[in-house]
């Protein structure tokens, strides 16, 4: 991926601006691994927890009416794991020490998150406007508007031993 060089410098900015955090990971949406500095952790299996939790947890918003995902926290036994949606198509998960200022990697993971997920958005627009998706073959052109076409009804014919009911 092209932006990972400017999304690695953003998670080591991030590193030094939150010195217990323990590893980030920048995800697709669908699990790809984007950009990782996560030592002692398999990014790829990380990658596929992370697409699943937050899966979940886009799920979950929507049916309690939530809204959109922003974050998603875990605190475990040694730290936390925070995932943040990084734009349209991102994730953003941090790795902390338990004695993190909470509010402090809440802040700066949001903004941490936002950015990544410009970095991310611009990176994907621009390969998808070098290099537009031909045509699926096998399907025809769509028919342009208001050239609707329709065929001749015909009558229809009833089976000669059908019966009809009748008052007597």
């Amino acid at each position: 991926m092209a932006a990972e060089p400017e999304v690695l410098d953003e998670l080591r900015r991030l590193r030094a601006q939150v010195p217990q955090l323990t590893g980030a990971l920048v995800t697709g949406a669908e699990g790809t691994v984007l950009a990782q500095d996560t030592p002692g952790v398999d990014p790829e299996a990380m990658a596929a927890l992370v697409a699943a939790a937050h899966g979940a947890a886009v799920r979950l918003a929507e049916l309690t009416g939530q809204g959109a995902v922003g974050e998603l926290l875990v605190r475990g036994a040694h730290g936390y794991v925070a995932t943040y949606a990084a734009g349209g198509s991102a994730v953003l998960t941090l790795l902390a020490e338990d004695r993190v200022n909470l509010g402090r990697l809440l802040m700066e993971g949001r903004r941490a998150g936002a950015r990544v997920g410009e970095l991310v958005d611009a990176y994907r627009a621009a390969a998808a406007a070098a290099h537009p998706k031909p045509a699926r073959p096998g399907k025809p052109p769509a028919k342009p508007v208001g050239a609707r076409t329709r065929t001749a009804r015909v009558a229809r014919t009833t089976n000669g031993n059908a019966r009809t009911t009748t008052d007597s």
